[in-house]
């Protein structure tokens, strides 16, 4: 049967999803954070939460921080802290939207000084990627205007280009530069990166070590991403992804809750491209703020699972004769038969081989782990709609 085929096992473990450090603590929306007890207080134990994730899914072992929300003074032994929990330090991911400076934006703020503070806060996160072992700097800028004649927009490119430039420049050899784009929020009126096009100019520009990243809610609603994700692929600048799943925006819902046959299809152009997306990091962006953290972690990456595992099941074969012959409907039919395959029995084997439990959920669940942690922490302050604050 196919999902007892060892080479199908072998590609579902070979999937590695990145978990995010602000995904653990509390946050919320613009108006409430709902603290909830246990929920990771510092890094210590956000890196102590995503090491209980990883040993229930056995394929997130690596964890990304955000600076200066996840600022240590001794980062070997944050290394030596994470390693003790069973993971590692994933991407580094500057803050260039919290401070009262960056007000009128960072690398595109009219302000010298600010750009300066901007590009030296990323150039920081350099040498903290450096120190941790970190192979990625992933950079969101919130940079972007309100009102038509609030700055002048040709000049907003021309600093960020600058700004980019200096920060390429800075990386040293090994350690990839993923530039995400947002087509708004918060500025309303134009954003300085709002789209991939613009990403993968500037990406291109740049050099080799520069890519895109993709964060699967930052399109408008009916954006086909996977045509995206396509081009990027064709144009070797796919880096990789934030995950998370959206109604309407930036919603920070859980991967595949709202729109799972999108994720399906945007793992079918990944699974097709072979060698082509090796390169491709897979990360969770989600903010948890009424859900479980934990829970809603494991969630996450169980969904992301179910894509990629439908996604190898897709008859290439028989897809690309459908499409070569012009069977419209034949050709949509082998997507949606792989689609709707039951692919749990194979997931669970695969877990079975990797030496974890089939039902990562059941298992958190049995493992008393989120009563423990709720009984160590408490109940957190959360007075900021902000993850990590």
């Amino acid at each position: 049967m196919a999902d007892l085929d060892p080479q199908l096992i072998e590609s579902i473990n070979r999937l590695r999803v990145e978990t995010p450090s602000w995904g653990y603590g509390n946050s919320g929306t613009r108006f409430k954070v709902f603290a909830q007890p246990g929920a990771a207080r510092n890094i210590e134990e956000k890196l102590a939460d995503a090491g209980q994730v990883h040993r229930l899914t056995g394929i997130c072992p690596t964890v990304a921080i955000h600076i200066p929300w996840d600022r240590v003074d001794d980062w070997d032994a944050l290394k030596r802290l994470a390693s003790s929990h069973g993971v590692a330090i994933g991407a580094v991911n500057p803050n260039l939207f919290q401070d009262d400076d960056y007000r009128l934006g960072s690398f595109c703020n009219p302000s010298a000084e600010v750009r300066r503070r901007a590009v030296d806060h990323v150039l920081e996160c350099i040498d903290i990627a450096r120190a941790v072992g970190s192979t990625a700097i992933s950079l969101w800028l919130a940079d972007g205007t309100n009102y038509p004649g609030q700055d002048d927009l040709r000049a907003r490119d021309l600093r960020l280009r600058a700004c980019m430039g200096e920060v390429y420049r800075g990386l040293p050899p090994g350690v990839r530069l993923l530039v995400e784009y947002k087509f708004f929020e918060p500025g309303f009126y134009s954003t300085d990166l709002p789209d991939w096009g613009t990403a993968m100019e500037i990406c291109t520009e740049l050099g080799p070590q520069a890519s895109v990243l993709v964060d699967t809610g930052h399109h408008a609603p009916g954006v086909n991403v996977e045509q995206i994700v396509a081009h990027l692929i064709d144009r070797g600048r796919l880096g990789g992804f934030h995950f998370n799943d959206r109604n309407y925006a930036d919603d920070d819902l859980i991967v595949g809750s709202a729109d799972p046959f999108q994720l399906f299809l945007v793992f079918n152009e990944i699974v097709a491209a072979g060698e082509d997306a090796s390169q491709v990091a897979f990360m969770i962006d989600q903010s948890h703020n009424i859900e479980p953290k934990i829970e809603a972690m494991v969630q996450s990456v169980m969904n992301v699972q179910v894509a990629h595992a439908k996604a190898l099941l897709v008859d290439r074969p028989r897809l690309h004769a459908a499409q070569e012959s012009g069977d419209v409907l034949g050709a949509h039919r082998v997507l949606t038969d792989a689609y709707e395959s039951d692919v749990r029995p194979m997931l669970a084997a695969a877990r079975t081989a990797l030496g974890i439990d089939p039902d990562p959920m059941a298992a958190l669940h049995r493992s008393g782990y989120v009563e423990r942690v709720a009984k160590e922490r408490g109940l957190a302050s959360a007075e900021s709609g902000y993850p990590g604050a």
